[in-house]
């Protein structure tokens, strides 16, 4: 089946997707205080530490898997199965009572949530066309932190007048609609239709989705010529090409880049409320800083997209994890509420736009055939680092010294993840 519906729909619904993404990867940290407080739940910092780290665990295994995953089922089934596993599961969480099978459902819910993002990144990218990665990407991950910021914002109202349990249900309810619009209206990867040797039908989308099909009459010469001794044609691709070459180099400093990232996102919207509770705080505004936090992190992926397609992706990663840096050390200071939460917004700005900056990198260096594989492995290996994150926030909760050392822990990982992005050389992929 090929997809020809109107040429608008790819970036809405995949923006959409990763929306829920942000909304399903951030809501376990805007109800954690509650859980905690929760008597009947029994969760504690320790045991929070443990689901919010399986979460994740599943959220890496989905990114690293993504790559065998696509080139098996297609771009386009696998992100609207991705989208079904995370709310299946999302929703089942609010509905047990056993900290166990909580865990296990943020697990699963995790491995659809790590094959969500990437895939997306890779459809929007493609169907984007040529010189538009850094503007696409980031508009794209607007949807993941809008999704941050209606969690958090419903988390202010529905936690404390309804309950916990009612965030997950709510983050389960989109799908019902987006999925069956998906189903209708998302077409399948060019690429992928090629890997299979279906030229026509690649044509037919190209031509259809307004995008480049420059190397289509040498792939049919190679068919033919390939049919012609009996053998089967199959491009270059998979984790083999990331690794050797001229991408190796690149490929083991984004997975730096991308671990310290990582580690930055989900260590802030994990932890980021109980650390300004620690920092006597009361519940309204400590959900409120993770609120601004990702309202600073849409306005920062706007003008980072713009910026990354005038100066290259690379040297806009560096000035943006470098920033972020200095505002996360900087939030250690004691300021006025109103200043903090100036401070606060203006780190949103640069922390979650510099991860991103990595996957518009990947975008913009690696050819079409490998760029679901070299996202998915960035992201897969990046989970470490997401995993690390909340580990060492929590840690560091339980020890009684997450204010203000917590700001400095994560202000190091940010220039670590700048000099990593700093050392990587800009690639032309003429692809």
């Amino acid at each position: 089946m090929v997809i020809l519906k109107g040429r608008g729909w790819v970036a809405p619904l995949c923006w959409i997707a990763v929306l829920l993404d942000g909304f399903d990867a951030v809501v376990l940290g805007a109800v954690m205080p509650s859980m905690i407080e929760d008597p009947e739940f029994a969760l504690t910092p320790a045991t929070g530490t443990v689901v919010a780290t399986v979460g994740l665990v599943g959220m890496m295994i989905g990114a690293l898997g993504m790559g065998w995953a696509t080139d098996r089922f297609g771009r386009r089934k696998l992100l609207i199965g991705a989208v079904v596993l995370f709310s299946l599961f999302t929703l089942g969480m609010a509905f047990v009572d056993s900290i166990f099978l909580f865990g296990l459902l943020r697990f699963l819910a995790g491995v659809g949530l790590g094959g969500c993002l990437p895939t997306g990144i890779s459809m929007v990218t493609e169907f984007a066309g040529r010189n538009r990665t850094g503007k696409s990407t980031t508009l794209m991950m607007t949807g993941y932190h809008v999704g941050a910021v209606l969690t958090a914002a419903l988390a202010i109202v529905v936690v404390q007048n309804v309950n916990w349990n009612a965030m997950f249900i709510i983050g389960a309810l989109p799908a019902l609609v987006l999925v069956p619009l998906m189903y209708v209206y998302l077409p399948e990867s060019p690429d992928y239709l090629l890997s299979k040797g279906r030229v026509e039908d690649a044509r037919r989308v190209c031509e259809h989705y307004g995008l480049d099909f420059d190397h289509q009459e040498q792939v049919e010469r190679e068919l033919k010529a390939a049919a012609a001794d009996g053998t089967v044609y199959k491009e270059p691709k998979g984790a083999a090409t990331v690794l050797t070459g001229q991408y190796r180099r690149n490929t083991v400093l984004v997975w730096i880049a991308s671990f310290m990232g990582l580690l930055l996102v989900y260590g802030l919207n994990t932890w980021l409320p109980q650390i300004m509770r620690a920092a006597d705080y009361d519940l309204g505004n400590a959900l409120g800083f993770l609120l601004i936090l990702n309202i600073g992190a849409v306005v920062g992926l706007v003008i980072a997209g713009r910026t990354a397609d005038r100066i290259t992706p690379r040297l806009a990663a560096v000035i943006w994890f470098i920033g972020a840096g200095v505002l996360l050390a900087a939030l250690a200071i004691k300021l006025p509420l109103l200043g903090i939460y100036a401070m606060v917004f203006f780190t949103g700005c640069f922390v979650f736009s510099a991860q991103v900056l990595v996957y518009a990198f990947c975008a913009a260096n690696y050819p079409t055939k490998v760029r679901a594989t070299a996202l998915g492995m960035a992201a897969g290996v990046g989970r470490l680092g997401a995993i690390s994150g909340p580990t060492l926030g929590g840690a560091m909760l339980a020890a009684g010294i997450a204010y203000p050392w917590g700001f400095f822990g994560f202000a190091i990982a940010a220039v670590l993840g700048g000099g990593a992005m700093a050392a990587t050389k800009t690639l032309q992929t003429h692809e």
